[in-house]
């Protein structure tokens, strides 16, 4: 190996980043070659739903824990409200998370939801609403997942940044009240 080639970092979880796109991968697949094999509606409707929903849970429940750090769920509360929960690692913890994961995990999750978009206007401009309840489901999967873990992620940094305030308050006021305590 030449030693002034830079060392390139490897995936950190490559079978978690192996299903995070698989059924990603696996659902846009069935759902364009299944318009040139299958003739039946009801099957790459019910097939092509359950891979995005097995996406979905992958992606929400495994991947982004493992890839980024962090999870989300949505609660209803006693008033009837939706109320947004949000996990995520130690600042520690994110800032040693491996940057292709991470970069994997963010342009896959961006891409399905473009590449699922595309594939709604082509069922438009063909004429076929029947396609676009398919499309309607797994785009909505999608941008749920990413408006999830956006949410999240801003959550984090606010977090952060609040912990970080109070740290530093926190010593300034201890600091200040060394220096006027008397010895």
């Amino acid at each position: 190996m030449d030693p002034n080639q830079p060392v390139t970092e490897n995936y950190a979880n490559p079978k978690t980043c192996f299903f995070h796109v698989l059924f990603k991968a696996a659902a846009l697949a069935f759902y364009i070659l299944s318009a040139l094999f299958i003739d039946n509606f009801v099957i790459i409707f019910v097939v092509t739903v359950l891979l995005a929903a097995l996406d979905f849970w992958v992606v929400k429940n495994v991947s982004g824990r493992i890839l980024v750090g962090l999870r989300w769920w949505n609660e209803i509360n006693d008033l009837g409200e939706s109320v947004w929960k949000f996990e995520c690692l130690d600042q520690e913890s994110l800032a040693r998370m491996n940057k292709k994961d991470s970069w994997l995990f963010w342009w896959t999750l961006y891409l399905t939801a473009v590449a699922w978009i595309v594939l709604g206007i082509f069922s438009l401009i063909r004429l076929q609403a029947d396609y676009l309840l398919v499309i309607g489901v797994c785009v909505t999967l999608s941008v749920a997942n990413i408006v999830g873990f956006t949410k999240c992620k801003k959550d984090a940094k606010k977090q952060f940044q609040q912990f970080a305030s109070q740290t530093l308050a926190s010593r300034f006021s201890s600091t200040l009240s060394s220096a006027f305590s008397v010895v």
